[in-house]
């Protein structure tokens, strides 16, 4: 389980925070695939170290009367975001996972938040987002997306495009290329970024399906998030290596990939080779329609 760090100083804060892992003498398959994908040329250690309970993942946010909670699925690797103003209790989910809606309401329900916003960062091909239930279990929630990704929802979104919470608001920078309707959510002090699958610490989402250009992914991040302030932190929609986060500086001149020339870029991504996401076929069309697909 993750620690909770607190009251340590903002800047300890942004790098103290570690994940506890409980090491397995099994392989996991999975994880060294992901660490392919994603990080290529990377191996995976003999005994890889497992997730087994990263269920639960939070962080204090440097951002006065911010409320911030990270949390983890464990089967898609997929990081879901909870913020909140801490006066008024209004909150935004990001990335929110079916399998995990139970743990995310047990949550706000503690925390006595009013969950205002449940918002994909794009249609995910790899999990079945939980907007579409936790409307049906929440009066008044409203569901968001891109008016890119061609998925419904009560909120389209495009660049310029504010999700207010109390005095707090995420703002939305159009970044396709993963897919075309991938959007990144920057908090208004420009202190965080959600870049969702655009950009991942030390990498980047595939551009090989789901209306991928890998030159348009490029171009995403060096204009909207390398632009960023280098102290903005990096929160992305996934991590296969036990990572909660980056900086906007870290990766501009770390990221193995986005330090490339636009062409080194493009061969790197056109010639990766990756197997499709063994849940697509389920997961895309259940999330063009928020997660809730009549059978």
């Amino acid at each position: 389980m993750c620690s909770v760090i607190s009251r340590v100083k903002p800047v300890q804060r942004a790098l103290a925070l570690t994940l506890r892992f409980r090491a397995t003498t099994e392989g996991s398959s999975y994880a060294a695939a992901e660490i392919r994908r994603f990080c290529p040329g990377l191996k995976a250690v003999t005994d890889p170290l497992k997730a087994t309970s990263r269920s639960y993942c939070s962080r204090m946010a440097l951002t006065e009367g911010l409320l911030f909670r990270q949390l983890f699925e464990l089967e898609s690797s997929t990081y879901t975001y909870l913020l909140a103003d801490t006066e008024t209790k209004e909150a935004v989910l990001i990335d929110p996972v079916l399998e995990t809606i139970n743990r995310d309401l047990k949550l706000i329900h503690e925390l006595g938040l009013n969950l205002k916003v449940a918002v994909n960062t794009h249609c995910h091909a790899d999990h079945i987002t939980s907007t579409g239930l936790m409307k049906k279990r929440l009066v008044g929630l409203k569901s968001a997306i891109s008016k890119y990704s061609g998925a419904s929802a009560d909120m389209l979104l495009s660049e310029g495009d504010k999700i207010s919470f109390g005095k707090h608001y995420l703002t939305v920078r159009d970044t396709p290329g993963h897919t075309d309707g991938c959007m990144s959510l920057v908090s208004g002090d420009q202190s965080m970024a959600f870049t969702g699958d655009a950009l991942l610490i030390r990498g980047c989402g595939r551009t090989d399906f789901q209306q991928g250009c890998a030159k348009k992914l490029y171009e995403s991040v060096h204009q909207k998030i390398f632009t960023l302030p280098d102290q903005c932190l990096v929160y992305p929609a996934h991590d296969y290596l036990g990572q909660t986060a980056s900086t906007v500086g870290e990766e501009r001149r770390f990221n193995p990939r986005l330090t490339k020339s636009v062409d080194e870029f493009v061969n790197i991504m056109n010639n990766l080779n990756l197997p499709k996401p063994s849940k697509i076929d389920v997961s895309v069309p259940a999330n063009l329609v928020c997660g809730v697909q009549e059978v």
